[in-house]
């Protein structure tokens, strides 16, 4: 359990912005869902069930991107040649 909380505390803007996607993400298709469907189960239904892989795609989405600006960060910058 420490090594999860150890983890959840590094990652914790990006938790933090991935929770506000979600939050945002459910509302929105649930009234997306509602407007298609006129069914307010099947609205609730959709809009926990796909925000919710998206939210986890989102997370490691980010993962990806932060690894690589620090890679592009790491590497040193080749002088443009003057052109003589």
């Amino acid at each position: 359990m420490s090594r999860i909380r150890a983890t959840a505390r590094q990652n914790l803007p990006t938790l933090m912005k991935t929770g506000s996607y979600y939050v945002i993400h459910v509302c929105v298709a649930a009234l997306v869902a509602y407007a298609v469907t006129g069914n307010l189960i099947a609205s609730l239904t959709l809009s926990l069930l796909e925000p919710t892989v998206q939210a986890v795609a989102f997370f490691f989405h980010e993962k990806a991107w932060e690894r690589t600006l620090r890679r592009r960060a790491a590497q040193p910058r080749a002088e443009p040649a003057l052109a003589g």
